[in-house]
């Protein structure tokens, strides 16, 4: 299923857009279309980020521990 979805760019980022669509082949909607994953992708990792720091159960080590426990 698809939904049609109206948005109001600033021309700079039209201009943007424009340019990589050219370059690529690809449409203007392909390229908003995968912005718009990565950044739900990385919004969902920064959400279960935030709750890990959150949640005082959730045992915080060090860098240095971390490197140890890696081998590095």
């Amino acid at each position: 299923m698809r939904s049609t979805v109206s948005i109001r760019l600033p021309d700079e980022l039209t201009k943007h857009l424009d340019e990589i669509a050219k370059e690529t082949g690809r449409s203007r909607s392909f390229h908003i279309q995968k912005a718009l994953e990565t950044y739900i992708e990385d919004f969902a990792d920064l959400r279960i980020a935030i709750d890990r720091l959150r949640n005082q159960k959730d045992e915080v080590i060090s860098g240095k521990e971390l490197r140890k426990t890696l081998g590095l």
